[in-house]
């Protein structure tokens, strides 16, 4: 009898207990082996080593966890919808052009003056294209006047080179203040008085006279006048022909 008793008494005893501790552990989750309430669930640092379970008849639970362990939640950055219309696209290619590509400025091909006094807008005639021998282009266009008509510099720039050719005859080279465009002068009758090399020139400044040296014909003196774009070597010989016409001021 007495040994029923004791049975019955601790039957007794572990009902009420499981009944005690049942609602505070019935929704519980498993942390690192061992079970935990969902509402102390979080994301943690490092694992935490909670206290071994003890047991009540064949029931295993853990004490409450204590107020002393630290919960350590790693913050993820978030972006405000004004934040991320702001923020730099990484991927989007940039606008800007590097300045050995940008080309020559526009006031130093657009805008000229012409370079024969007395000559108008309505003058001119387009003979960039027209044939000059064979497979070969004029790349440049005859401003008609008569002999002996000042030439004047179509823009400011500075002589570079001062030559006799076969072709050309008396010409000029003579490059803007980028040192990006050739203004070439070609037939000339004379230099204008005092001109060297490397003489500083304004828009209007005399450079020589109107003629047909070089391979003009003497019964039609004119002035041939290119426009050439510089290539990265700088050379005076060696250039990009550009079609003046329509360039000028006026036109």
């Amino acid at each position: 009898m007495r040994i029923l008793l004791i049975f019955l008494l601790g039957m007794a005893c572990g009902a009420a207990a499981m009944v005690y501790l049942s609602p505070r552990w019935s929704a519980s989750l498993l942390v690192d082996g061992g079970p935990v309430r969902a509402a102390d669930a979080v994301m943690v640092a490092t694992p935490v080593r909670l206290p071994p379970a003890l047991s009540v008849g064949k029931v295993a639970v853990l004490p409450a966890p204590s107020a002393s362990v630290e919960r350590l939640v790693v913050p993820m950055p978030v972006s405000t919808p004004a934040e991320a219309a702001s923020a730099p696209n990484s991927t989007e290619p940039s606008s800007a052009v590097p300045a050995d590509l940008a080309g020559p400025p526009p006031s130093a091909v657009d805008g000229l003056r012409i370079p024969v006094v007395g000559v108008r807008p309505g003058d001119l005639v387009d003979t960039f294209s027209q044939a000059r021998g064979v497979g070969r282009t004029h790349d440049a266009i005859d401003i008609m006047a008569a002999r002996g008509t000042p030439v004047v510099a179509a823009n400011d720039g500075h002589v570079v080179k001062l030559f006799t050719s076969k072709p050309g005859g008396l010409t000029v080279y003579e490059f803007d203040p980028q040192n990006e465009v050739i203004y070439y002068y070609a037939h000339l009758d004379s230099y204008a008085p005092g001109l060297v090399e490397g003489q500083l020139l304004h828009r209007g400044d005399p450079i020589g006279f109107v003629g047909s040296t070089g391979d003009a014909s003497a019964n039609a003196p004119h002035l041939h006048f290119e426009v050439e774009l510089l290539g990265p070597e700088k050379q005076w010989w060696h250039a990009t022909s550009i079609n003046p016409y329509g360039r000028f001021e006026g036109q």
